[in-house]
């Protein structure tokens, strides 16, 4: 059975970052999304530099982790901020620069029609100059989590998504790392929401990632076998 989200005559998202020293790139990022109007609620996860004083100059609604407990767990402290104020979705974004905030109007159109749970960004038909581990780590993470999921999903690692509130009031997530963002693609396909893609442009400088392919690979697959 497929659950149809409620379509709002006029949706009522949230913007949820989590970040970890994103001093660097918060403000542009926040005031961009503040500039549409949206409510932004920034994690700071621990972080050791401005990015928390820096979101709540932006007006951003900051909350603040006292260490890093992963961005999973920032997630989850996003999400049950949403679901108590109210919110019909959320857009998750990274801090680092990577999402761009003029790919948001995208969502929101895909969100219009009768039948979403998650909308995910797809970086993988214009990589761009993402690195290869990435593109690879992608690519098989992708067929593994589309296999689990029995629904294609091109670019299961992107961070960029709108969630319907309706998935996060079922589902249950456990983990607390990068892992969640995986965890949560299969749980809601056990639930029966649909889950789509749209395309989103793939921004990468040299800044240095929070993802280790590798060990971040290895957590999915304990997650996997935990379960």
């Amino acid at each position: 059975m497929v659950h149809v989200p409620k379509v709002l005559d006029s949706m009522k998202p949230v913007v949820i970052i989590p970040t970890h020293n994103e001093a660097s790139s918060i403000r542009d990022l926040v005031a961009r999304i503040r500039g549409q109007r949206l409510d932004v609620v920034v994690i700071d996860d621990g972080s050791t530099d401005d990015t928390a004083k820096i979101a709540q100059d932006c007006r951003a609604i900051v909350l603040k982790n006292s260490h890093n407990i992963g961005k999973g767990a920032s997630l989850i402290k996003g999400f049950d901020y949403a679901l108590s104020h109210g919110y019909d979705a959320v857009l998750t974004m990274d801090g680092d620069g990577q999402h761009l905030a003029e790919d948001i109007p995208a969502f929101m159109a895909a969100a219009a029609a009768p039948r979403y749970g998650i909308i995910i960004g797809n970086r993988m038909s214009r990589v761009g100059n993402m690195p290869l581990i990435r593109i690879m780590t992608n690519t098989f993470m992708s067929w593994i989590i589309s296999c689990i999921a029995r629904q294609r999903i091109p670019d299961s690692q992107c961070g960029f998504r709108l969630i319907s509130t309706d998935v996060l009031k079922k589902i249950k997530l456990h983990t607390h790392n990068f892992e969640m963002e995986s965890e949560m693609l299969i749980e809601a396909s056990r639930e029966g929401f649909v889950i789509t893609s749209i395309p989103v442009q793939t921004v990468y400088n040299n800044e240095r990632s929070h993802i280790h392919p590798v060990r971040d690979t290895i957590r999915f697959f304990k997650y996997l076998f935990d379960r």
